[in-house]
C-alpha cells in the first residue's frame, strides 16, 4: 500500500544533495523540516520555505527535536570536502534510526555511494575513509534491529550538475546502471521512494543517462 508522506525531515539538508531534495519536496507539497548545523549554509530563499532547526545530529536531543511529528525521513549527510576518517555519518545514521524505532517513524532514505556496489580494493584510494563509513551506515541499516523500519538506502554514481532527466533516469536494486546521476533527478528519488514499498530493504542504484 502507497503511504502518504506529508512532513519529512531532512538530515544533511545544506549540501547539493539536501538542498535537491527540499526542493523535490516542496514540488510535492510535502512539507520540510531540517536540522541544520550552520544556519549561514542555508541558502536565503530557501530557509522561508522550511522548518529549520539548528543543531546537529550527534546529539540525541537535537535530532529527536527534528524527528518529532514527522512522517518521513532523508539522510544526505556528508563531510564536504574532508576525506579523512570519520564515523559522523554512520554514528548520526544510528541515532536517528533508534529515535525512529522509539517515535513510530518508518520510512527512511539514506544516501551513500555506488562505491558499496564495488569490491573496496577498486575504491579510489582517496575515498577509502568515506567509503569506509557508508559502508558503516549500509550495514547499520541492514542490522536486524531495524528490520522493522522501510528502509532504503540510495547509492548514486557521479551526482552531476545537470539538468534533469525528466523521469528518464533508471534504478537498478543492487547495482548501478550508470556512471553518474543529475542532482534533480537523486533529490526526486531520494523523496519519491519513501512512499514506494518495492524501494523498502533495497539497495538501490540510480543513473541518467543508463549503460547501454
Amino acid at each position: 500500500m502507497t503511504k502518504v508522506i506529508e512532513k519529512v525531515v531532512i538530515f544533511g539538508a545544506t549540501g547539493q544533495t539536501g538542498l535537491c531534495c527540499i526542493e523535490q519536496a516542496l514540488k510535492k507539497g510535502i512539507k520540510v523540516t531540517a536540522l541544520v548545523r550552520d544556519l549561514s549554509r542555508l541558502p536565503d530563499e530557501v530557509a522561508p520555505k522550511i522548518n529549520v532547526i539548528n543543531g546537529n545530529s550527534t546529539i540525541k536531543e537535537d535530532v529527536a527535536k527534528a524527528l518529532e511529528g514527522q512522517d518521513a525521513v532523508i539522510v544526505t549527510l556528508g563531510t564536504r570536502n574532508d576525506l579523512n576518517f570519520t564515523t559522523v555519518m554512520s554514528d548520526s545514521l544510528k541515532l536517528i534510526l533508534d529515535l525512529m524505532c522509539e517515535t513510530g517513524i518508518k520510512a527512511i532514505s539514506a544516501c551513500m555511494s555506488s562505491f558499496l556496489f564495488m569490491d573496496p580494493e577498486r575504491v579510489p584510494p582517496r575515498f577509502a575513509e568515506i567509503n569506509a563509513d557508508h559502508k558503516r551506515m549500509l550495514e547499520t541499516l541492514q542490522s536486524p534491529k531495524y528490520e522493522s523500519l522501510d528502509w532504503i538506502a540510495v547509492l548514486p554514481p557521479h551526482i552531476a550538475d545537470e539538468p534533469s532527466s525528466n523521469n528518464q533516469f533508471k534504478v537498478n536494486h543492487g547495482s548501478s546502471p550508470g556512471r553518474q546521476v543529475p542532482k534533480s533527478d537523486l533529490g526526486q528519488f531520494m523523496v519519491e521512494c519513501l512512499s514506494q514499498p518495492e524501494h523498502y530493504h533495497q539497495l538501490c542504484g540510480l543513473a541518467y543517462p543508463t549503460l547501454q
